[in-house]
Formats: structure tokens, sequence, C-alpha cells
């Protein structure tokens, strides 16, 4: 005879196959729970590269009255002629000067609304290089009849700049990574690898404008002289790690 055990565990077994029969399976679930490490250690480094300019922009104007619109087109561009002549004796080609404004502007009678003539202002931009061409620029700009000069900005060819730009990067990974282990070990985590980068803004240079006071036409013979100093290029690096 069965004992009472046996007799349960068979009525059991009966009742499970009776039901998956007429019922179907019987439903069986897994909760499945994934975890990510979000937390990430982050340091930022700077570098910074300062060199010399290489080649300068020189910006100035050519601004005209006369009756007519004609008279002062023909007055301003005659002007200008003479500007591109004098840069192309200085080896200065047509693709590094450049018009950047053109206007033309009605002049009226002082409280009155009748037009007494016309303004016409050419603006343009001459980039020179080398630095020793742009005091003799300068002057040629001026001797040939400019009558408003901006400034000169000195800065860097594009080959030049690319390398500068590389070295501050490296500069500034460098000081992120040494920032990121010192402060690693003062508060005793351990850093896995790096994850992300961000440069923060654009490794451009700062650029030192420098206004020109001569004015056209002075009696004063003395050549011009500036000088470019220095241009420095800033770039931030942020460095994410994982860490364990």
């Amino acid at each position: 005879m069965l004992s009472k055990p046996v007799i349960s565990i068979i009525v059991f077994f009966v009742a499970l196959f009776l039901y998956t029969k007429f019922a179907g399976p019987i439903p069986f679930f897994v909760n499945s729970i994934q975890t990510t490490k979000t937390t990430q250690f982050q340091a930022t480094g700077e570098g910074k590269v300062a060199a010399i300019p290489n080649m300068a922009t020189i910006s100035f104007a050519v601004t005209k009255n006369a009756g007519i619109v004609a008279d002062a087109q023909e007055g301003t561009n005659s002007t200008i002629q003479k500007v591109m002549d004098s840069m192309k004796k200085l080896d200065i080609s047509d693709k590094d000067i450049k018009t950047t404004n053109y206007s033309v502007s009605p002049n009226y009678q002082p409280g009155g609304s009748q037009i007494s003539g016309y303004t016409v202002t050419q603006s343009v931009e001459v980039k020179v290089s080398p630095l020793d061409k742009v005091n003799q620029a300068l002057d040629a700009i001026t001797a040939s009849g400019a009558n408003v000069v901006g400034q000169v900005n000195f800065g860097f060819d594009e080959k030049t700049q690319q390398k500068l730009e590389d070295q501050a990067r490296q500069e500034a990974v460098a000081n992120a990574k040494a920032k990121a282990e010192s402060l690693a070990r003062a508060a005793g985590i351990h850093l896995g690898r790096v994850v992300d980068v961000e440069e923060s803004g654009s490794p451009l240079p700062i650029i030192r404008p420098m206004a020109l006071e001569k004015a056209a036409g002075a009696l004063d013979t003395t050549p011009t002289n500036v000088t470019p100093g220095e241009n420095t290029i800033n770039t931030s690096v942020t460095l994410s790690y994982e860490t364990y």
C-alpha cells in the first residue's frame, strides 16, 4: 500500500498534466535587470601656444563725394586701382586683395530733404606675407589715396595655424591627464580608459589689432613702423574616464 507522501506526489503530477493539457503551459516569468555604470570621472586641461605671426591683414577704405553718382564711383574706382597697382609692385597677389563692402549713399543739404550729392565707399582687406612687407604696404596704400585706414590684424597662415592648434591641443590633453591622475590618487579612485574627449570653444588665436593713425595724404614722410608682437592660441580639453 502506498504511503501518503507518495500518493500526494502522484496526485500533484496528475493534476499538473491535466492542467497543461487543457489550459496550456503555465506562464513562467523571469525579471531581467540590466545595470549600467554611468558615473564618469572628468578632468579639464588648458593648452596655450604663443608664436610670432607670419602674416597680416590690412583693412582700409576709399570714400569719395561728388554731385552725381558716376563721378563719385569714378573717383573711388580710380583710387582703388592705384592701390591695386601699388600692391602688385610689392608682389601681393590679386587673390589676397578682397573687397569687403561697397556702398553708395545720398548726401542731403543741411536741414532739408534735397539731395546735394553722393558718397561712394569701397572697403578692402589685403593679406600681406611675409611681415617685412607690412610697413611698405601701409605706406603704399595711404600714398595711393586711401583715406580711411582701419587696422592691422596679425595672424598665421593656414598651415602654421593648424600646427599651432595641434600643439595647443596636445598640451591641453597632457595637462588634463596629469590633473586626472593627481585628483584620482588623492580621492582613491582607480581610472580606467578614456571614454570621451571634448574640446571647449575653438582654438583661435588672440589677435592684436593695431590701428593706423597716419592719415592718407599726410605731409609726414616718416615710414610707417608697426610690429607684430606675439599671438596666443588657447584651447581647453575635457577628458572623461571610466572608474573602477
